[in-house]
């Protein structure tokens, strides 16, 4: 289906997601054989805020910004962000946090460097926008086409479990992102066809 100049997947809509980091420790930052994808804007984005979370950073991927800068070219040409023995992202960073829904402690949690600094209030950037979008996929068309896709993966299979408990589908779970990416008027118009066809359903 189509909103605006964005071609959505049905099951962005249909499928239940909620992270669940005391299950997961934020794996699908160190998960996978490339970094995050990112713009040329983002890359500018990363290198003015780099200052404020280096301190937070591994001694490694201190090293590998040091050679190679903050993100480099993959093998299918697309600029993504730096990592570290071909597996973490550079701006990870474990810290022990506490559980949203039970309040427990879940310890050495991996985070994002710079979302910490911002929800801090110590950048005003909070991270590429990839990242605040997972489990969500964009595919550029031509004609200002813009696809995305519900990405299943088997490290976030608990993220199905309490997205299922709590009742939170993908594109419920995704709000802030999602109007960060296209726009309170267009999250509006998703929220009205996710209405419609779950009604159907």
């Amino acid at each position: 289906m189509q909103i605006g100049d964005v071609l959505v997947s049905p099951d962005f809509i249909t499928e239940y997601f909620c992270c669940d980091l005391s299950k997961c420790k934020g794996v699908c930052c160190v998960e996978g054989d490339a970094g995050a994808p990112v713009t040329l804007d983002e890359i500018g984005a990363m290198e003015d805020n780099l200052d404020a979370v280096w301190s937070e950073l591994s001694a490694s991927a201190q090293s590998v910004i040091d050679k190679q800068g903050v993100a480099y070219t993959d093998n299918d040409g697309d600029l993504v962000t730096s990592i570290v023995g071909k597996k973490d992202c550079v701006f990870t960073c474990y810290h022990d946090i506490k559980d949203f829904n039970s309040g427990e402690t879940i310890p050495n949690c991996c985070l994002c460097a710079f979302e910490r600094a911002y929800r801090a209030g110590r950048i005003k950037w909070c991270k590429p926008i990839s990242c605040a979008l997972y489990p969500i996929r964009e595919k550029k068309f031509s004609m200002g086409l813009v696809g995305i896709n519900y990405n299943r993966w088997d490290v976030c299979r608990d993220a199905v479990v309490l997205g299922k408990k709590l009742g939170i589908r993908v594109y419920q779970f995704l709000k802030e992102p999602l109007i960060r990416r296209f726009g309170e008027a267009w999250y509006k118009e998703l929220e009205e066809v996710a209405s419609l066809i779950l009604k159907e359903d």
